[in-house]
């Protein structure tokens, strides 16, 4: 009796697992980490050096959104890594800056608590509602808030200035001597100028957010109850 012919197997397609860990733009988001570190390393006694790292920081995270669209790499990780890194460098900077200016303290301390509240509970009421990122804003929305988010250079036009009012703080609050070698001290006034009141700005956008994001969460609190009791 002939030998039946071996059954080829079927070959199981072998499906290529990513690593988001090692998404381009989730590198660079590693990047302005390390960078925010060295920063915050030369604070207390090299501003200049602090601060060229910590606007190289700032800087990249205008080039990583654009490589996780241009590389199909955007991811839910990436999208944390790269709220998380924000929120913390604005933070140790306004800390930097309590201490520096300390008559000023509390308004950094709320600054803080404005900044970190009202993204934490933007992002938190987007992912309860369904939403694929905290940046697309519904129809229904402020429309402030709504045009702060769809334009990608409103944006970052506010997220610079904001940052560059708190940097041109910091650098004032060292002695004449310490910043005079690389520029000019009214330079830095103009700058501090310009940029307060689109900081100031941002700021509102931030109460809004805030205000927004709590009435969502309301809402949505309601509409759980009533499910709840039927």
């Amino acid at each position: 009796m002939a030998n039946k012919p071996k059954q080829q197997q079927k070959k199981i397609p072998h499906e290529t697992i990513e690593n988001v860990f090692l998404f381009i733009p989730n590198i660079i988001g590693y990047c302005r980490v390390i960078l925010t570190i060295v920063s915050l390393y030369y604070m207390p006694s090299k501003p200049w050096t602090s601060m060229i790292l910590y606007i190289i920081s700032c800087l990249l995270d205008a080039i990583d959104g654009n490589a996780a669209r241009y590389f199909n790499q955007c991811s839910k990780f990436g999208a944390v890594l790269d709220m998380v890194t924000d929120r913390s460098t604005t933070t140790c900077l306004l800390c930097f800056l309590s201490s520096a200016y300390k008559s000023w303290a509390i308004v950094f301390q709320l600054l803080i608590s404005l900044d970190l509240s009202s993204h934490y509970m933007h992002m938190y009421s987007s992912l309860i509602a369904g939403s694929a990122s905290h940046k697309k804003i519904s129809k229904s929305s402020n429309p402030i808030l709504r045009a702060y988010y769809s334009n990608n250079n409103v944006l970052f036009s506010f997220c610079a200035f904001n940052e560059l009012f708190f940097v041109a703080l910091y650098l004032l609050s060292f002695e004449k001597s310490s910043v005079e070698s690389l520029g000019d001290l009214s330079l830095i006034h103009i700058l501090a100028l310009i940029s307060f009141p689109i900081c100031a700005g941002k700021q509102i956008i931030n109460i809004i957010q805030l205000v927004g994001a709590s009435q969502n969460l309301a809402k949505i609190d309601i509409e759980d109850r009533r499910k709840s009791l039927k």
